[in-house]
Formats: C-alpha cells, structure tokens, sequence
C-alpha cells in the first residue's frame, strides 16, 4: 500500500444547506446551515475544531465567529487541486498533527463563486497575480473572442468530436441521466425528467454546447469536518478515508499543448494514480466534475475509466452510468440538473453514497471506492475515497 499523508486523514462529518435558485438567503445563514450539520455529524462540538479551511465565498472569519471558533489552523485556498484544494490542504493539516479536526466549507449564491484567501479582500493587484497564474492563457482566449468557459470548452468538445466521432446525442445522455438521477434527489433545483428532444432543442450557447450542456447556477452550502483517523472509533456516523489526491495547473498549457484537447484533468489523474495501488477498475461509483457535459468526457478518459475517444460510446444510451449499471455516474443530479457547487457537491455526494445514506437514488450495488474529480481546462483535482 502507498503511505501519503491523506490516508491519515478522514471525513467525520458532513452538510449540506437548502439548495434553491435566487433564495435571497444570506450566505452566513446557508454556511452555518451546513456547518453546523457537519459538525453534529462528525459527533463534536464546535469548541473541538480546531481549524478551517474554505475558499469563500462566506469569510472564514465572520464563519469563525458566529460559530465560536478560534482556530489555529486556516490553511487551504486556490492551488493546484482547483476547487477542492481547501479539502486536501485540510487533510494533509490533521496527517501531519497541525490540527485535529478541520471545518471545510463552500458557500456559493447563484452568479457568485469568489476564490479568496481566509476572509481576505486581497488588493487588486494581488488579485490579479492569482487569477494569471491559474488563467495564464487568457490573453489569447480573449483574442480568439474565446470570452467564457463555455466558448473555450466548447472548442474542446468540438475537437474531441472532430478526432473521435463523439456525437451530440452522445453528450445529451449525459444530460439525461443527470435530471433521471436529480429526479431522486430532494435538494436538487431541476427534476423534472428531459427526454432527448428536449436536450436536441434547447438554446444554443456556443456549439456545440447548448444550455443542457451548461450547469445550474444555485445558492448553497456543503461543509466536511475533515478529522485526524484516530477520531474514526469515535464517529457516530460511518467515516469516510481518502485513499489518494492528485492536482494539477495545466501542466504545458491547455490550449497549446500536443495532445489538445486534453487539459490539466490528465496530469491530475496521473498524479493520483502514483499515489494509490487501486487501478479504474477498482472503481465502484464515479462523481465527476460536470459544469459542461464535455468535462465529465474529458474526465472519464483523463482517469482511465475508459480509452481515449470511447467516453461517447460509453455513456451512449445512458445504461452503463445508469444507478443499476456497471458504473453509475453523478448519482444526485449533477451541476447540470442538481445545481453548481463548484466540486463540493459531488465529494458530499460520494461521502453518502459510500455510507448507503441515499436513499431513492443509493446505487444498486453498495459501492466500496468512489472517485471524484473537479475542474478541467487549466487547473483540475481528483480523489479516491473509500469506506
């Protein structure tokens, strides 16, 4: 077994707040609804934690004082394992004994979605520095009028297509099985099922991505206490352990590299799989990164679930990824159905699946391995998780 410092970490608690769209709930109120729901779940009070971790968009500081907390440790922020880099900084804190247990949280309000520091309000210039060094291509972006995630992604897809014959019925199943799944899932925003007309005939946003292709914007928050092993036999709940991290920033761009169109998910994975003896097919459920149905495709192949170019033929038909099928995907909805919590939920989502808590929608076979993937284009993150 390969010893890395996450697998001396796990999750003891977990939360999630009300889900909506445009609930005029302050994010305060949304953060330590989900707080406090993890900290109650990890069997603690929150005089024990002794950390926190976020990337925003409540301030650790104002989260810190309305629950009573004075921690020590407030690492995390935006790094190399994009959105989740706050959970992993966590981890590999309570491995190395700098905390014993670590609130981590994700507040978003619909179009919001900041990435600063512990409750900083950073100078311009500071600011600017961090948003180039995670976009550093967004000077030729702009000048291909590339103006959004959707325009550069939907290149992506677009050549993914051109090389391998990925088809838009392909991606629509994607779609399709997010809202069947959303259908299940109380919190979630959309689930009213869609057929594949539906899909066929909705709004075109950049092609070939159109706005089924496109994940919800939401007000929500989801919070882990991220806790040292020893606490597992204290855990009322089933803990959850961290089998292997893997990040990456784009490694040789992703615009302008030889193997476009893949992007910075391929030397995540990578990295994550140096960090494990488990091979994909150890893999039981699959909760991936899907703000465009083309990243769950770039992800899929990125993490060897299936070959290059064979992700379209995979989820064809929508009966492999399927909650009864071989490897049932994004189980709760989605971003495209259940609502965009910026990688959060798809981790909270593997955390219940794991512990058989899903209720309607608890895949058919109790999964033992779950892998969870955020980002794409520039800068991604991976996990393995397990019982």
């Amino acid at each position: 077994m390969v010893d890395v410092p996450e697998q001396r970490s796990i999750i003891s608690g977990i939360g999630i707040s009300p889900i909506g769209r445009h609930t005029g709930i302050p994010g305060i109120e949304l953060t330590l609804s989900a707080a406090r729901a993890a900290i109650a779940d990890a069997g603690i009070t929150a005089a024990e934690v002794d950390g926190i971790s976020t990337m925003g968009d409540t301030p650790l500081a104002e989260t810190a004082a309305a629950l009573g907390i004075d921690p020590g440790y407030t690492g995390g922020g935006f790094d190399t394992g994009g959105l989740l880099s706050p959970f992993m900084s966590a981890c590999v804190a309570v491995a190395e004994g700098r905390a014993r247990h670590v609130l981590v949280y994700r507040t978003v309000q619909m179009f919001g979605g900041s990435i600063l520091p512990a409750g900083e309000d950073p100078p311009a210039q500071q600011r600017e520095a961090r948003l180039s060094s995670a976009m550093g291509d967004m000077a030729p972006l702009l000048t291909y009028h590339a103006y959004s995630a959707t325009n550069w992604l939907a290149m992506h897809c677009r050549r993914h297509m051109h090389l391998y014959g990925t088809t838009k019925e392909q991606l629509g199943w994607l779609a399709i099985n997010s809202r069947r799944n959303a259908g299940l899932n109380p919190l979630a925003v959309y689930r009213d099922p869609i057929r594949m007309d539906d899909y066929l005939g909705a709004r075109m946003v950049s092609t070939p991505l159109s706005l089924l292709d496109c994940d919800v914007p939401v007000d929500g928050s989801i919070a882990f206490v991220v806790s040292a092993a020893e606490h597992a036999d204290s855990c009322p709940r089933r803990p959850l352990r961290p089998l292997a991290f893997g990040g990456s920033g784009g490694v040789g761009g992703w615009i302008q590299r030889d193997d476009y169109p893949k992007m910075a998910s391929v030397e995540a994975a990578a990295q994550m799989w140096n960090r494990t003896d488990l091979e994909a097919k150890d893999i039981d459920i699959a909760e991936l990164y899907d703000g465009f149905t083309f990243l769950t495709v770039a992800w899929l192949e990125a993490l060897g679930l299936c070959a290059d170019g064979e992700a379209g033929p995979f989820v064809d038909g929508a009966t492999r990824i399927a909650l009864d099928g071989e490897l049932p995907l994004n189980t709760y909805g989605g971003q495209l159905s259940a609502g965009r919590m910026h990688g959060y939920w798809v981790l909270h989502e593997a955390c219940v699946q794991l512990r058989g808590d899903a209720g309607e929608r608890q895949v058919a076979k109790q999964p033992e391995v779950a892998v969870v993937s955020n980002g794409g284009g520039p800068i991604a993150g991976c996990l393995l998780l397990t019982r």
